[in-house]
């Protein structure tokens, strides 16, 4: 049986941003599976390959950031519009928030009152002008 909260498996391509050496020691150390899609395969992950063209259409690909906090300000106000403005035609003209609360209604209400749903930094952020030692690359 799963643990409460604990994906029972990660779908993913083999894309640069989910094969990193941090997320892969989480991923085992976690004990969650990893499937990896076929090359050349985006519908045997539809629902995600969908979800990410459209928000690279909608956001990545109109706004240039020129900071991190910029980035998770527009990130969040999308997400906003997305998940409670927006219906669905996939979940029968209802947005994902809608949805989720048919799905399993105590979830909804507790998602709304969490720090988030996704676990703390493995890294700490580097601070301006401190260089972090140990994220530091070595040559040779």
């Amino acid at each position: 049986m799963a643990e409460r909260g604990k994906p029972k498996m990660v779908v993913s391509d083999k894309g640069s941003e989910l094969t990193s050496n941090v997320i892969l020691t989480w991923a085992d150390r976690s004990r969650v599976p990893w499937h990896y899609i076929a090359p050349g395969k985006p519908m045997q992950n539809a629902f995600i390959e969908s979800f990410n063209g459209r928000l690279r259409d909608e956001l990545l690909n109109e706004t240039l950031f020129t900071s991190l906090a910029q980035a998770r300000v527009a990130l969040g106000c999308w997400r906003a519009d997305y998940n409670d403005a927006r219906p669905h035609s996939g979940l029968g003209w209802k947005t994902p928030s809608e949805f989720a609360i048919t799905c399993n209604p105590r979830r909804d209400l507790a998602l709304r009152y969490a720090e988030g749903s996704a676990p703390a930094p493995v890294a700490t952020t580097a601070q301006k002008g401190r260089p972090n030692c140990q994220s530091e690359l070595r040559t040779g």
